[in-house]
């Protein structure tokens, strides 16, 4: 497990430009339910922020438990990231107006001052990625070498666990 600061800021770099990410929350019953939310940069502290309706099923989930994973791919470049950490609601209405962003609109029509819009805090605890050079020669390779001797390639690239 890494604390090394590098670890730590290669992490928030991998997932900088990542758009989307996948929210993992745990419902009633302990099953896990995970769902797309777009993603905003991270803020000061590391602290990642996703808007959400009062009404949601996730709003009622994190209310329960606050546990939460985030899952962050970049299929191109070869890069992934997880996330778990500790989520809350915040209704603080300048919180909302400070993270607000016009493209939200799409599923907030009502814009900031919609009296059901509400945002996810996530802090995260946990993190690990892993991000290969995404050469289609390097990929072709292993496939070469996985099909003849039955054994994956060494994994090039970096993966670390990174205490956040």
């Amino acid at each position: 497990m890494h604390t090394d600061p590098k670890a730590r800021e290669k992490l928030y770099d991998l997932i900088k430009d990542i758009r989307v990410a996948m929210m993992t929350t745990v419902e009633a019953d302990g099953s896990l339910r995970s769902r797309p939310m777009w993603t905003q940069k991270p803020d000061a502290n590391g602290d990642l922020w996703f808007m959400t309706r009062l009404d949601s099923s996730k709003t009622a989930e994190i209310g329960r438990d606050h546990k939460v994973g985030l899952a962050f791919s970049e299929p191109d470049d070869q890069n992934y990231v997880s996330i778990s950490g500790h989520a809350e609601i915040v209704r603080d209405r300048a919180v909302i107006h400070e993270h607000w962003q016009e493209t939200m609109r799409t599923w907030f029509p009502n814009g900031k001052n919609d009296p059901d819009l509400a945002l996810i805090k996530v802090t995260p605890e946990y993190g690990e990625y892993w991000d290969a050079p995404s050469s289609t020669m390097l990929h072709a390779y292993g496939y070469a070498k996985a099909a003849m001797t039955g054994k994956p390639p060494h994994r090039p690239g970096d993966e670390a666990k990174v205490d956040l």
